[in-house]
């Protein structure tokens, strides 16, 4: 009797062991209705993301990897005109909305929302694995996320490169970024803004992290 009794106790403490590890604090399983995240890393070239294409795929990637490849991912990314081809407006390729983070939280319900009042603050914009992305005032500031986008979300039509060869350059060259968590060195409107900043120094890893970046992208279910 007293060894089914010792049986039953370590078979209870076993089962308490399982249920805290399962529901201890780790990075966020992925909401069914995931449709926002911020990369939680760069490809590895910088602004080269192999164009528009490439960065699409690194999106669809990283969504795969957490469970959440049943939908259809994009970068938000703009492209101005080149070599004949048209431009290409970020807030085009995103779909419809609603968009919601990891943890379920609303960043935007449609596109008009989300180039106007939207949700996306340091708190919200989190990575596909539920984490947190540095920004200013941290040991690491990686804040700039690239967009090549005006603040309504398209090409920009100014002559000088502003996407990184239409992300396909790593060394000289520049791009347009945002800063995720809404903060800057001053107050002004670009620097609290999510999607269009300011320029970078250059399309290395190394010249992006000069002004507060690590190559990382916005990426946004479409359907």
């Amino acid at each position: 009797m007293k060894r089914r009794h010792s049986m039953y106790l370590v078979a209870t403490a076993a089962a308490a062991v399982l249920l805290v590890a399962c529901s201890t604090t780790g990075p966020a399983a992925p909401q069914s209705k995931m449709g926002f995240f911020v990369t939680s890393a760069n490809p590895g070239k910088g602004a080269d993301l192999g164009g528009l294409a490439g960065a699409d795929r690194f999106c669809q990637s990283l969504a795969s990897a957490v469970g959440a490849g049943g939908r259809t991912w994009r970068a938000y990314l703009s492209t101005p005109a080149a070599g004949g081809a048209p431009a290409v407006n970020a807030r085009d390729r995103i779909g419809t909305g609603p968009w919601y983070n990891v943890k379920g939280q609303l960043i935007a319900s449609n596109v008009d929302q989300l180039h106007g009042t939207n949700n996306i603050t340091k708190q919200t914009a989190l990575t596909e694995k539920g984490d947190g992305v540095s920004g200013r005032g941290d040991p690491v500031n990686q804040h700039d996320i690239l967009t090549g986008s005006t603040p309504d979300g398209r090409a920009s039509a100014d002559a000088k490169d502003t996407t990184c060869g239409n992300w396909t350059k790593s060394g000289d060259g520049s791009a347009i970024v945002g800063h995720h968590d809404r903060t800057g060195l001053d107050e002004s409107a670009p620097a609290k803004s999510w999607n269009s900043s300011h320029a970078t120094q250059g399309c290395s890893l190394d010249a992006l992290k000069k002004t507060g970046g690590g190559g990382l992208l916005f990426c946004f279910a479409q359907n």
